[in-house]
């Protein structure tokens, strides 16, 4: 198990509400319990190293936000906020690596100003070495790409911005 793939479920597990993750592969031995600070204490044992149980503690990034909170956004005009609405979210299924084409050296499958379909595919999602090929769902006018070639995406995180026909 690589270091960053224990980080990322570090992260997945301080987010979450779950208390207590185990993970085991091969001999290989991960478990993570959140402490009432709201730490994450993380134990790893490998099978290679004898006794090899190592303890880290993390800290969240930011104290937990205040329950009320009330934030000031800039006026927007009503013409743009209602065109936002009625754009269609292409999102993700899982988590994963987000890749724009089939292959490095092919062309993206779609571009902002591309006409697509509901079975248009219209980017590849790579989770746990498995190619996952996403679907546009609804016909209409690729209007914006949210997300970077090779980016790690979230479940339910937008990919694309699709008017409607």
């Amino acid at each position: 198990m690589k270091v960053q793939e224990i980080r990322e479920i570090i992260k997945l597990v301080d987010q979450s509400n779950i208390n207590e993750f185990v993970f085991e592969n091969e001999g290989t031995k991960l478990k993570l319990k959140k402490t009432e600070a709201g730490t994450v204490l993380q134990s790893v044992a490998a099978p290679d190293v004898v006794q090899a149980n190592a303890a880290v503690e993390v800290k969240p990034a930011a104290a937990p936000a205040p329950a009320v909170t009330k934030t000031v956004e800039p006026a927007k005009p009503a013409a743009a906020a209602t065109e936002q609405e009625n754009l269609h979210k292409i999102t993700s299924p899982m988590v994963g690596t987000f890749y724009q084409s089939p292959a490095p050296d092919s062309p993206a499958y779609v571009k902002t100003g591309d006409k697509v379909t509901g079975d248009s595919i219209v980017c590849i999602v790579e989770a746990m070495k498995l190619f996952n090929e996403i679907e546009a769902e609804v016909s209409g006018e690729i209007v914006e790409v949210l997300v970077k070639e090779g980016q790690l995406v979230e479940y339910g995180q937008p990919l694309f911005l699709v008017k409607p026909e």
